[in-house]
């Protein structure tokens, strides 16, 4: 399994868009958060998941079903294509498909280390793709509607498009930048949620 295939599968387990209006930047605090349309952590999303690096680029269709700490994420590639089921709870994540076999770790940033020997939060991604913060260190860009525009966390940056007047984001760029102006980039486009 390639390195990208393997990254798509981990970083889906724990992706400009026009910034509209006028924007501030804030320090992220108690004060400061995302609507709360949806139960915390329970949410069910379809898509697709695009990642490019400086040796490699590819993507998948995914469908992640989150309830609390336990998840399941299928990714399949063009007609359903290599599949491979991720099922995670506190305390345990598993990778599964016939290419890899199966891949186990405590946290998806020990899966994600195990699969690719990359090094990213990973568990962030479940906050991001509800538009909010995962620690208190976060800076993140508001619209004039109170949505998230861009986020700052860990290293990465996070930027948010919605569809007309909705609250939860579309899709999601996140950019980790690297040496020599290069940069690892995932792009995540939600479909239905």
């Amino acid at each position: 399994m390639s390195v990208f295939s393997k990254f798509c599968l981990a970083l889906c387990s724990s992706s400009l868009l026009f910034l509209t209006g006028c924007q501030h930047l804030i320090k992220s605090n108690a004060t400061v958060t995302a609507p709360q349309l949806q139960d915390e952590n329970n949410f069910h999303l379809q898509g697709k998941i695009g990642v490019r690096t400086p040796q490699q680029s590819g993507s998948a269709f995914f469908t992640w079903t989150q309830q609390q700490e336990q998840f399941e994420i299928e990714l399949t590639g063009i007609l359903g294509v290599g599949k491979t089921q991720i099922q995670g709870q506190a305390g345990e994540v598993t990778l599964n498909s016939a290419k890899t076999g199966l891949i186990t770790a405590t946290t998806a940033e020990e899966l994600l280390q195990k699969a690719t020997g990359w090094q990213a939060p990973i568990s962030h991604l479940t906050y991001w793709v509800q538009a909010k913060t995962a620690t208190a260190a976060a800076s993140i860009s508001l619209d004039e509607h109170n949505r998230y525009t861009q986020l700052q966390e860990d290293g990465w940056m996070v930027d948010f498009s919605y569809q007309g007047e909705q609250k939860l984001p579309n899709k999601l760029i996140m950019k980790q930048m690297l040496a020599e102006d290069q940069e690892n980039r995932i792009t995540m486009l939600i479909q239905n949620r």
